[in-house]
């Protein structure tokens, strides 16, 4: 039962980690045309804000495919799977 505590302890502690990797990997790929808070819109190039309604309905794996796949105007990013979906939920995250 103490191991269980234990592990629920530093599973709890490192969930703020993957939040963390997430945030800093969309600021490296992402942030340049969507903004650091998600709200940039460049209509020219079909950019929308991350935080509209119709991007917050997608679901993570949606937006884990648009990021590995492209969509529209928007071109794949080159990152790992994981990283992909770091981002994803960094992405749903943003209010």
């Amino acid at each position: 039962m103490k191991r269980f505590f234990a592990l629920a302890i530093v599973a709890t502690m490192a969930m703020p980690l993957f939040a963390a990797d997430g945030a800093a990997i969309y600021k490296a790929k992402c942030s340049a045309c969507h903004g650091a808070d998600g709200t940039k819109a460049i209509p020219a190039m079909g950019v929308k804000p991350l935080t509209a309604p119709e991007a917050k309905a997608k679901s993570l794996d949606q937006v884990v495919a648009i990021i590995t796949k492209g969509q529209g105007k928007m071109k794949p990013v080159a990152m790992s799977p994981e990283d992909a979906k770091a981002a994803a939920t960094f992405v749903k995250s943003l209010k």
